[in-house]
C-alpha cells in the first residue's frame, strides 16, 4: 500500500448523534477517503469522486461534515482546512 495522501488521527467521527469513536482516524490515499475506529476497523470508505465534504455553517471551528455512501459523518479534526486541501489534492482532475 501507498503512503497515504492525508492521514489525521485522534479524530472524532460522528452520524447524527452517535458518537461511533473518540480517537478515529482520517486517511486519504489511493484513491480513496476511509474512515478508521481506533483500533483501525473501517467504519466506511469510498471514492474520492463519490465523497462530499463541506465545513458546516453554524458550528464549531475544528469541524468538518463529510457524505460517504449516502451517509453523513461528522468529523471533528483539529485542522480541517488541511483535510480539504487535502482531498481536493488527491480528486482526479475533471474531464
Amino acid at each position: 500500500m501507498a503512503e497515504p495522501e492525508f492521514n489525521a488521527t485522534g479524530v472524532r467521527i460522528e452520524r447524527w448523534l452517535r458518537s461511533l469513536t473518540r480517537a478515529g482516524q482520517v486517511v486519504i490515499s489511493d484513491g480513496r477517503l476511509a474512515l478508521l475506529t481506533s483500533y483501525g476497523t473501517e467504519i466506511d470508505s469510498a471514492p474520492l469522486q463519490a465523497v462530499q465534504a463541506h465545513k458546516p455553517l453554524f458550528a464549531a471551528r475544528d469541524r468538518a461534515l463529510a457524505t460517504l455512501n449516502g451517509h453523513r459523518y461528522s468529523l471533528t479534526l483539529g485542522t480541517p482546512e488541511l483535510f480539504f486541501k487535502a482531498l481536493e489534492a488527491a480528486r482526479p482532475p475533471h474531464p
